[in-house]
């Protein structure tokens, strides 16, 4: 399990001062895919028109290129501005299998100093059920101490 109270001192220390977008997501992503086994793909998705996302820095395999608001889990969580734990993928309606490796999933909101949605963190696991309550605020805490400056 993630030793959050270390991993958020390590990401604010090399993250302090930045303000670029895309330089925080990479480091993000890095730092937070490289804290435990469970995490198979890390990565962020951006807002890049009105009800569409688009692949930002991740660690892991290929990932979808674009995906709209409308489908799929970082969809809802993009839409909904709500973190989504999904123990079991197959069980979403309208999943989007970009890795067929998949079987759970956290996406969590990604929100800017006004409070707007401009992406979303996503972690995919190879295993069922492999995220908890204690990951979605953890690291909702962190997104929201990196990104809440920006912007």
């Amino acid at each position: 399990m993630v030793n959050y109270t270390e991993l958020e001192k390590v990401i604010l220390a090399l993250t302090a001062g930045e303000t670029d977008e895309v330089a925080l997501m990479a480091t993000l992503a890095c730092e937070i895919h490289h804290a435990d086994h469970r995490f198979d793909w890390t990565g962020f998705y951006r807002v890049v028109a009105p009800d569409l996302l688009k692949i930002g820095p991740y660690q892991g395999g290929h990932g979808c290129l674009v995906i709209p608001f409308a489908r799929g889990v970082c969809g809802a969580a993009a839409r909904t501005g709500e973190v989504q734990l999904v123990d079991d993928v197959d069980a979403f309606p309208g999943h989007i299998a970009c890795a067929s490796s998949t079987r759970s999933e956290l996406v969590l909101p990604v929100r800017n100093a006004a409070g707007e949605v401009i992406g979303v963190l996503d972690i995919d696991s190879d295993q069922p059920a492999a995220f908890t309550e204690d990951d979605a605020q953890s690291l909702s805490r962190i997104l929201e101490k990196v990104f809440g400056n920006v912007g």
